[in-house]
């Protein structure tokens, strides 16, 4: 870990060091984007990650306003969120300012307010509506790490108003994403999904770190192309990427066999016999084995995004992998939405030393060491 990550994590103020906290009413930025059907919670997981810091919050005395976004769900409405978690509910939206809700609120009751994005401001870090959230608290607490690379109201803007704390889960994050900035050696960093272009600088940063990076997924499919090889109608960046100077570094290896599809069927075939006809879907068990190598003597094993098309029925390397690295010794660390879906579908969550509740937000901190929603406390 580095000086400056540590003086980071050491700076930052705590939902502990908030004086007073009985009646006093706090405004708590949650990542309650969970996926719902038919007004049903499929996936609770980022909600019981903050269960902590809302439990802390109610039994010191607060009056807590939980504020959050929602794409998921019809309307892209919270109040599936607010039935789990049996809480009062406010549109925002429709009622300028819930005053009476807040005013017959007591020591330890809770609120949830009507998903962020469905004001404008909240994208566009309004200055207006940041105020208006800013208005019915006395604090806030940032407890919505995966969303605190974003610059939008909730996250950079309440800040600059209202003394600023961070709950239990975003210090978590920060501690243990930080370890990978000095880890234990040998360390194997996985990299897979797809948006290339936004990952560049993470593969560039982590030549100097890991010991090996593996690069899976749409990812790798970019490598392909670079190197004149045939990839079909497979999944790749549209941006033209100058990877020549990566790809003669021995640090990183990329499928030598892939799982095609075409016609409905799936085959294995090495990445030099790639048809025009064939979409690669998934990582080959060639390149599943050489990870699997390196998983054996790994101390650190830092890995986000799938190896194929998760959703599109192209799991098992992804899974695979994961069962691989839950049978590790090594400290894994781990993020990403189909990432964890692997995960959770194999019931091994428990099997992991950190599991990163960040997708976009996990990758940032890591190439940057730091996020809008840190660096805005205490500017």
């Amino acid at each position: 870990m580095t000086q400056d990550v540590k003086s980071t994590i050491m700076k930052l103020p705590t939902i502990t060091e908030i004086e007073n906290l009985k009646g006093k009413r706090v405004l708590l930025r949650l990542d309650l984007n969970v996926p719902i059907e038919n007004g049903v919670i499929r996936d609770d997981f980022r909600i019981k990650k903050s269960q902590k810091t809302l439990d802390f919050l109610k039994k010191e005395g607060a009056i807590v306003i939980i504020i959050s976004h929602i794409e998921s769900g019809e309307n892209n409405t919270l109040l599936p969120v607010a039935k789990y978690l049996d809480v009062p509910f406010v549109d925002i939206h429709t009622n300028s300012f819930p005053l009476k809700t807040l005013s017959s609120m007591g020591d330890g009751d809770v609120v949830l307010l009507e998903n962020l994005r469905k004001d404008p401001g909240e994208k566009e870090n309004s200055e207006f509506f940041a105020k208006k959230l800013a208005s019915m608290a006395d604090v806030f607490v940032n407890e919505a790490f995966s969303v605190s690379h974003r610059k939008h109201a909730s996250v950079v803007g309440v800040p600059k108003i209202l003394p600023t704390y961070f709950g239990f889960l975003f210090l978590e994050e920060v501690e243990n994403l930080s370890k990978a900035f000095s880890p234990k050696h040998p360390f194997v960093f996985i990299l897979g999904g797809a948006k290339f272009e936004t990952k560049i600088p993470l593969v560039k940063k982590f030549l100097n770190i890991a010991d090996k990076i593996f690069i899976g997924g749409a990812l790798a499919n970019s490598f392909f192309k670079e190197e004149g090889l045939e990839i079909g109608h497979s999944l790749s960046d549209n941006v033209n990427l100058d990877l020549k100077e990566l790809l003669k570094n021995k640090k990183i290896i990329i499928p030598k066999d892939v799982v095609v599809g075409a016609g409905g069927h799936k085959c294995i075939k090495k990445i030099e016999n790639i048809d025009k006809e064939d979409m690669i879907g998934d990582a080959g068990p060639e390149f599943i084995d050489e990870i699997d190598k390196e998983i054996l003597s790994a101390k650190f094993i830092l890995w986000n995004g799938p190896l194929g098309i998760f959703e599109g029925g192209f799991e098992e390397a992804t899974k695979g992998l994961a069962k691989m690295i839950a049978l590790s010794n090594a400290t894994s660390i781990v993020g990403g939405g189909d990432t964890l879906a692997s995960i959770k579908d194999l019931n091994i969550q428990d099997r992991f030393s950190f599991v990163s509740t960040g997708g976009g937000a996990m990758l940032d901190f890591l190439a940057n060491g730091s996020l809008p929603g840190i660096d805005v406390v205490g500017k």
